[in-house]
Order: C-alpha cells, then structure tokens, then sequence
C-alpha cells in the first residue's frame, strides 16, 4: 500500500502463535520493522549478537540492515506446563519519511512501552486500513502510523531510566486516563497490573508525586470543566460522564475547586465567551 512517494507501509498485521516459529536474516529485512509485544513471551531480535527475551510491553525497532531472528518456542506456564503463547502487532516500512524519523533520535532496538489503548488502537487502525480491498483515503493509516511513532518517541521519553517500578506506574496512569470517565476502585487499578493496592499507591506517589486518588480527581475535573464550557450536557450529565458518583459530591468538590458553583461557572464561561 503505497501512501506518499516519501512512505510506504508495506505491511502491518497481529500475529498469534501457538505453534513453535523461527525466522532468521542474517543480512537484515530490508525494511524497517516495528514490532510490539502484546501477550505471551518469545525471544527475538539478536541485539548485540544475542536473541532476547520479549514480553508483553517490548518494542522491537529494527533497521533494514540490522541482523534479524524471531523464535518462538514453549515456555513454561503457573500450572507448570509448557505451552507456546506469544501474540505481536507488526509493521514493515520503507520510504524517506521513515528514514528521517528514525534518524532523528539515538533509539534502542528494545524498549519497554506501556500497552495504552493509544498505541494499541494505533496498530490496529494502521493493520485494518492495509485490509481494505478498496482504501479511497490512504493518507489515513499515513496519519495513524505519525501518530504511532509520536507515542513511541513520548513512551522513550517516559522511561529514560527504565526500571519495572516506573514501567508499573505508568501502566497505573494510563489506566487511570483511560478509564476516568467511569467509575473503579483502587482495586481495579492495582489488579489491572498485577500488584497489591498498597504497592500500587506507593510506586505511583514514587514516580509522580501525588496520590492516585488525586491524579483521578484531577483528570476527571478538567473532562468535567470542559464539558460546562463546550457541551450542552446537563451539569447533573456532565458530573456522570465525567466519573463522579453522584452531583452532590461533584458540586462540592467543583465549588472548592473554583470558587464558584458548577451552574454560575457555566454562565461566566459563556458569558465572557
């Protein structure tokens, strides 16, 4: 699928294995490769001479000319067993607008990122719009693939000194920006990671210096703020869709947020608009 003269997506796709896999080029691809790890565990990609463990979150950036291996093979499970389970998203690239991105920056071959619906939807949107048989706005997955490699180069950005620690907390934030619209509880976050309740506050207060409640708080606040300014919600809508459990709590807290009532905000809002 060509989509500029300067890029070309030669191909994008979700790979499940269940099956032991293993591919080798010795003298590169050929094309750029970014690879995701989503689910299960392989080894892959021979970074200094050596296949490395991929696990769910490792990015995979590859260069045309760079050494190449993939290999998947069984692995032992919790129940003791040794099954093949590995899952990744794919895109293969080539064309001048890649070649300047990927120059632009000194990048690892592997990365931890966190696995938000942004850069999961990214690589599913870029996947999808490659299987159309008729694609009358190419210049779409153009767009997706930017954005992907913007929320790389913000993922790298996010985790200079990577640990597991920091890679937690931000799984933490980002569920919590993902998912402030509705209601959870501090138990919801802690088992989407896979930790306990209070392993989960500390390392969250660690890495970004206020509590997970208030950081919630605070993403809800602002969804609600600018629902009273742009939106013709009621304010009793507005409160509801933006997390908050009831009106009474989100008036309060609004009021002393402000200074001011939800309802009066709204009308100043609109009034000095």
């Amino acid at each position: 699928m060509r989509l500029h003269d300067d890029l070309q997506i030669l191909t994008a796709g979700y790979s499940l294995h269940r099956k032991p896999f293993h591919m080798t080029n010795d003298d590169g691809l050929g094309h750029y490769l970014i690879r995701l790890q989503t689910a299960g565990r392989c080894r892959g990609g021979r970074i200094n001479g050596q296949l490395v463990l991929l696990e769910a979150g490792d990015l995979l950036l590859f260069a045309p000319d760079e050494p190449y291996e993939l290999k998947i093979e069984a692995e032992q499970n919790q129940s003791g067993d040794y099954t093949v389970d590995s899952a990744d998203y794919h895109i293969f690239l080539s064309g001048a607008w890649v070649e300047q991105w990927w120059q632009q920056t000194a990048r690892p071959q592997k990365f931890k990122v966190t696995l938000s619906e942004g850069i999961l939807g990214a690589f599913r949107q870029i996947m999808l719009e490659q299987r159309r048989m008729s694609n009358p706005s190419p210049k779409i997955a153009e767009y997706y693939l930017k954005i992907l490699c913007l929320d790389i180069d913000r993922n790298l950005q996010e985790h200079q000194a990577p640990s597991h620690q920091t890679y937690l907390a931000h799984r933490i934030k980002n569920y919590i920006e993902e998912n402030a619209s509705s209601s959870f509880k501090l138990e919801d976050v802690a088992s989407h990671v896979g930790i306990s309740v209070s392993r989960a506050v500390f390392l969250f207060k660690q890495a970004f210096g206020t509590s997970i409640i208030q950081y919630t708080l605070e993403i809800r606040m602002n969804m609600a703020r600018e629902r009273i300014i742009f939106s013709p919600l009621s304010l009793e809508h507005v409160a509801e869709s933006s997390g908050f459990p009831n009106y009474n709590y989100f008036h309060r807290v609004f009021r002393k947020r402000y200074g001011m009532s939800p309802k009066e905000f709204r009308q100043s809002a609109r009034s000095n608009g």
